[in-house]
């Protein structure tokens, strides 16, 4: 059988765990014991934005959820079950929403072109799109309003996440937990903060704050 990229995925791995097992006999033994991950990652699945490369950070130090554009979907299930366990069992203390600039999904949300099932997901995106237009609008070029909207779609989800029961109940329970929103840079790997934090419903318009009880 040819020697495919498939196959050389299967050596790098060898080759991986070799490396580690070389500078720490127990690397994986202390690894598989469990994980207790201080910050749960919500980003693109664009593979150019590898959380743990682009962070410096080891394996079991960021629990992970990607999807296109980074998105906070208040009926995605499977988002919402990754928050709840990160919350709630693996008890994290910050939670990033890391968009990026150049990100595909963002740029299709800007055009009128029809792409499928994914027509259904970046609608989201439109929407950020429309409550933004006069902001949009006043800039000069598309590449502008092209990150322009990148950057505040990461707002945007940061917000969804703070209007989730899941979040808010941490807050109640005044467990320490902070949401913040980032944006990754290709051309430059630089991470830029978009000063977005919260730490309680505060930002939140009133109808959008639960009445929950203190666990």
């Amino acid at each position: 059988m040819k020697n495919t990229y498939y196959h050389q995925l299967l050596e790098n791995n060898k080759n991986w765990v070799k490396n580690k097992i070389d500078k720490d006999p127990t690397y994986f033994e202390e690894l598989s014991k469990g994980q207790k991950p201080p910050v749960l990652w919500i980003g693109c699945a664009d593979s150019r934005v590898p959380a743990n490369q682009i962070t410096g950070t080891l394996p079991g130090e960021i629990f992970v959820h990607r999807n296109i554009a980074n998105m906070v979907v208040h009926t995605d299930m499977n988002m919402l079950s990754v928050l709840d366990y990160a919350v709630n069992h693996l008890k994290v203390k910050h939670i990033i929403v890391c968009g990026h600039y150049g990100c595909g999904g963002v740029e299709a949300a800007m055009q009128n072109k029809s792409l499928g099932l994914i027509n259904k997901w970046i609608r989201n995106i439109k929407e950020v799109y429309k409550e933004n237009i006069t902001e949009l609008n006043k800039l000069d070029s598309d590449k502008k309003r092209f990150d322009r909207l990148v950057e505040l779609n990461v707002k945007a989800q940061v917000y969804d996440l703070a209007k989730t029961s899941i979040v808010q109940q941490s807050w109640k329970n005044e467990t320490g937990l902070e949401i913040h929103g980032w944006v990754y840079g290709l051309n430059d790997g630089i991470i830029k903060d978009l000063k977005v934090s919260m730490d309680s419903t505060a930002h939140l318009d009133d109808i959008f704050t639960l009445d929950l009880e203190k666990k």
